[in-house]
């Protein structure tokens, strides 16, 4: 067992880089050599996390640098922090995206305020997926509404204040379900266990005995959170507006991450704390997650502007990570873990090649683009890396997620697999669409004389593209670090039989 302190230092270093790039911000360009700084700490430690984990817990069905501290015993407050093979692919997501979003998607109005507002949003996020007390999760959770209703607010489009405004009352109304759950619960098992104090540790209170339909209650109370946070259909209307208006960062932050934060909590708390629940639950998610994958394919190819694109192509992929979730199969869900981490890394290229767009032309409106491919053939080359892979074509990332997704869900529930590989072809129609619309043809006017990605630029999306390629040919040493994670899980929530 390692120290948590490498834990904490992932939660504090931005938190304090943060308060410095706020303290600096009378030295122009100051503040964003802190924060870009503060990233560069926090994917090294993150990395050193990741090294770590690897050589002396590969193979390991238990939570690793694991430390609880009580702050308050009557009230139930603790600090409470752990790591395994589900949480650790999220933590190297999280240093990685951040990074990215501040060397290629820098903002320059009122930055030290913007660069402290995203690295507060990284000590949230990392908070949320390291936590291991549930109400220690919730306040994380909430937390991270806070940054991002600012970032959209101060430094999204036209239409910011009605994109923060719906971004946050459909959250932060979500998140309301979750606290009365969380309680709930808490308070079932201290009535239960009455010598005992009240407590939120998830190891605990996932033993708690319960009936059937008090469990499905309380799935449902989590389900909402996390299914608004995700977001899955139908609960998923503000995402469009919100991704077109955000600022580029604020859009990668939202969809790589947090996007994927409501999908880690529905497999580790809803899914994880209620077993009971599941045989009724199962058939309606899974109905939900394939509605998602079809309506959001559809939406794709109606859209009139990039970014919203990729908001409807997200909602399509969040309803195939939902369908790995939901289908207790343990190669499924592996799938589907890896398509959080995969999806994240995709949805990065794609946003900050749309945000290289943006700055050189003023738009985002696909009417406006044609023929980018001549002026701009780097650009066009990555961006057609980024939507293969977003296609799940064979040796790119995304095929190895989708494919466990499929052949894990065909094993446990074939017809709900059977109409989502539907959704695998709608990609290829809908992906191939906006290509040939703003990539393919003769460039005239503006277009003619887009400028092609700077080395800088190229620079930055090379970790993006090595992903994509060395996770597509070469998962293996990735999914060692899931399986045994997954499996635990599985085991300890599916029905006999339900585990293949």
């Amino acid at each position: 067992m390692h120290s948590s302190l490498w834990l904490t230092l992932l939660i504090v270093v931005p938190l304090a880089g943060a308060l410095v790039a706020a303290l600096v911000q009378k030295v122009e360009g100051r503040a964003y050599v802190v924060a870009v700084a503060t990233s560069g700490v926090e994917l090294v430690l993150a990395l050193v996390v990741a090294c770590l984990y690897n050589d002396h817990v590969a193979g390991a069905q238990t939570f690793d640098f694991a430390s609880r501290h009580v702050l308050s015993a009557p009230f139930g407050l603790a600090y409470d922090v752990a790591l395994d093979g589900i949480s650790l692919l999220m933590v190297v997501l999280t240093a990685l995206v951040v990074l990215l979003a501040l060397l290629c998607a820098r903002d320059r109005r009122q930055e030290p305020a913007f660069v402290a507002w995203l690295l507060l949003l990284t000590s949230f996020t990392m908070g949320s997926f390291l936590s291991h007390d549930l109400l220690e999760f919730f306040v994380f959770f909430e937390l991270t509404l806070i940054p991002c209703y600012f970032i959209i607010s101060q430094w999204g489009g036209t239409e910011r204040s009605k994109a923060a405004l719906k971004f946050f009352i459909y959250t932060f109304t979500g998140s309301a379900f979750l606290l009365i759950g969380v309680l709930y619960l808490g308070f079932l098992h201290q009535h239960q266990n009455p010598t005992s104090a009240l407590t939120f540790s998830y190891s605990v209170l996932s033993g708690t005995a319960m009936s059937h339909g008090t469990a499905v209650w309380l799935f449902i109370a989590f389900a909402i959170a996390f299914a608004v946070k995700a977001p899955i259909w139908p609960l998923h209307t503000w995402s469009p507006i919100t991704y077109a208006e955000a600022p580029t960062a604020g859009s990668i932050e939202m969809s790589a991450l947090l996007a994927k934060l409501g999908t880690y909590g529905l497999l580790r708390f809803a899914v994880g704390l209620f077993p009971l629940a599941l045989p009724t639950m199962r058939p309606v998610v899974l109905t939900l997650a394939v509605i998602g994958i079809l309506y959001g394919s559809m939406l794709a190819c109606a859209t009139p502007d990039l970014k919203r694109f990729v908001a409807f192509s997200s909602l399509a992929q969040m309803g195939f990570i939902t369908l790995g979730v939901m289908s207790g199969s343990t190669i499924a869900t592996v799938g589907a873990v890896l398509l959080m981490f995969n999806h994240g890394v995709i949805t990065i290229g794609f946003f900050l090649i749309i945000g290289f767009i943006e700055q050189r032309r003023g738009s985002i409106m696909i009417k406006d683009f044609r023929g980018l491919q001549g002026p701009a053939p780097i650009m066009a080359g990555l961006f057609t890396v980024v939507m293969l892979a977003s296609i799940g074509l064979p040796g790119l990332s995304g095929f190895v997620s989708e494919y466990l997704i499929l052949i894990g869900t065909f094993a446990t529930h074939s017809w709900w697999a059977v109409v989502a590989t539907f959704g695998v072809v709608a990609a290829a129609l809908y992906l191939l669409w906006a290509y040939q619309r703003v990539f393919h043809g003769k460039a005239e006017g503006p277009n003619a004389t887009m400028a092609d990605a700077t080395p800088k630029e190229q620079w930055v999306l090379v970790p993006v593209v090595v992903l994509i390629v060395v996770l597509g040919v070469f998962p293996k040493p990735v999914l060692d670090r899931i399986t045994p994670s997954v499996h635990q899980l599985i085991e300890h929530v599916a029905p006999a039989g339900v585990k293949k």
